[in-house]
């Protein structure tokens, strides 16, 4: 077993082998004669013997190992693939003209959410700790993905229960408080289930909304004010102007009798 020595001179370091213990040299770097260290003066440290033993002496518990989680082609593949589709799905939206429904927009949003929550948490986890493994990953990122995808639905909610009858009435005020809720839900989220740190969460969530909320942009989706030159224009499958009509003779709306006789000039 290799050596290790420390010039008393030039201070270099370096190691030789277990053969010149206790034997004296030149130094590599400046010459100096030094003394290798002998085994009598090497330091070992043991770990602590902790925990109940049998008769024998042999621990009863098993230590607890947590794995490094790597994934495997397979599941790069798939992600890949799932991130790939949704983006030729966007482009040709936007080509198109086509205005996503409602259904669409969620299925791409959960389909999206257990991919990006796996490699976000890959990136952002403890290496000294390893990572969850097995059924506990699957469950644990699997509540966290579906968090992350109901905060889109938080953000749907909020904006018609601000009185925007489609979301491209949705000003600059009101999307940045809605993002910061989506936000403080999906940190949450983050940091209950995956044991990560708040700027760790931060990022493991934002790697999601940035996601979904390109493929959005890309697709042509009016998903506030900012992002749609019309503020009427139909959005989620709605037939346009469906959802401000207002039919004559109802509140709000003008006061007009059918077939009446026009005014006398």
């Amino acid at each position: 077993m290799p050596i290790p020595v420390t010039c008393p001179g030039c201070l270099a370091r370096f190691t030789v082998s277990d053969k010149y213990a206790g034997k004296q040299g030149p130094c590599p770097k400046c010459k100096k004669t030094i003394t290798v260290p002998d085994k009598s003066q090497e330091v070992v440290i043991h770990a602590p013997d902790e925990g109940p033993k049998d008769s024998t002496g042999k621990p009863v518990l098993k230590p607890i190992r947590r794995v490094e989680f790597t994934p495997n082609g397979l599941q790069i593949g798939v992600a890949i693939g799932v991130a790939s589709l949704a983006i030729i799905s966007a482009i040709w939206a936007r080509a198109t003209g086509f205005v996503p429904p409602t259904w669409s927009l969620a299925l791409i949003a959960t389909a999206l959410a257990y991919p990006l929550t796996s490699i976000g948490y890959t990136f952002f986890k403890d290496d000294e700790l390893g990572g969850y493994i097995g059924k506990e990953r699957l469950v644990r990122l699997g509540v966290c993905a579906l968090v992350f995808v109901l905060t889109w639905g938080l953000y749907w909610f909020l904006s018609y229960y601000f009185g925007n009858s489609v979301l491209a009435q949705t000003d600059v005020v009101q999307m940045s408080i809605f993002i910061v809720l989506m936000f403080a839900a999906g940190i949450g989220a983050s940091l209950g289930t995956c044991e990560l740190e708040v700027g760790q969460s931060f990022l493991h969530y934002a790697i999601y909304f940035i996601a979904t909320l390109l493929l959005a942009i890309l697709a042509g989706v009016p998903l506030a004010s900012p992002f749609s030159a019309n503020p009427d224009e139909p959005m989620l499958g709605l037939p346009k102007g469906s959802s401000k009509m207002i039919l004559p003779g109802s509140p709000g709306g003008p006061n007009v009798v059918p077939n009446a006789p026009a005014a006398p000039q």
